[in-house]
């Protein structure tokens, strides 16, 4: 690990440290517990072994990512352009206005329902769910920092004559970036669980219809193998994508 930097290695071992510490209060509940309903944390992992290795979870594993990735993208980018609109436009902001409290109180159960008898079983249809679920919470988060820009950043970037294109990417867009990244850390928790139920309500593979598959059985030990495996991917794109961003973006703040 000598790769690392000191400030790395401390959040590494950290993370590890609570992961050991979950596991170990876990292992230590399902003992005195006893029971068949509470499986213990040292069962969850035999059960992932044994789903990785003779089952199907790469396979759901694979299929449910694909399905978060998409979702996000779209929903981020869809979300994002219509905060700033929204955010920068105060006439427009309350056009809409209403409109996006209504979004943000749909169901998101009712969303998927009509999707489905809307365009029928498809692919299409789950992921429409997933999007038109996650763009409002998008649209509110980056409005919010739209509202909040430093203008007297944006009368110099006038006063310099730059073009709309450079003060947009240049001035414009780095002020979001905090709200942006919130936006998207709180998404992938989202949308990762909306796409279960989607998968669980109409598809016939990844890890929401493993999870239904499981529950038929009253499986209780593979459905929180399913839900470990899951999350420890979850934590891995923290680790790999996010964190470096912010650090990325909190290196370019303080150079400004």
């Amino acid at each position: 690990m000598s790769f690392l930097s000191q400030a790395r290695r401390r959040w590494l071992f950290i993370r590890i440290g609570t992961v050991l510490l979950v596991g170990a209060t876990w292992q230590a509940a399902a003992w005195f517990v006893a029971s068949p309903d509470f499986p213990s944390c040292t069962g969850v992992l035999s059960s992932i072994h044994f789903h990785l290795t003779q089952g199907d979870m790469l396979l759901n594993l694979w299929v449910t990512l694909k399905r978060v990735a998409i979702s996000f993208v779209i929903s981020m980018l869809i979300g994002v352009v219509i905060g700033v609109l929204m955010g920068t436009y105060s006439k427009l902001n309350q056009l809409t206005d209403t409109a996006l409290i209504i979004a943000l109180n749909v169901p998101a159960l009712v969303t998927i329902l009509l999707c489905y008898i809307w365009f029928g079983l498809v692919e299409s249809a789950a992921i429409a769910a997933v999007v038109l679920n996650k763009i409002p919470t998008v649209v509110v988060m980056i409005r919010e920092g739209a509202r909040v820009v430093d203008h007297d950043l944006l009368a110099v970037a006038k006063i310099y004559r730059l073009s709309p294109k450079r003060t947009f990417f240049k001035v414009f867009l780095p002020q979001l970036y905090p709200f942006i990244m919130a936006s998207a850390r709180s998404g992938l928790s989202l949308i990762w669980k909306i796409v279960l139920v989607v998968e669980l309500l109409g598809r016939s593979d990844g890890v929401g219809f493993a999870l239904n598959t499981q529950f038929q059985f009253f499986d209780i030990t593979g459905i929180l193998a399913y839900t470990c495996a899951f999350i420890s991917i979850i934590l891995c794109i923290e680790a790999v994508v996010f964190r470096p961003l912010d650090r990325l973006i909190a290196r370019g703040r303080g150079h400004g």
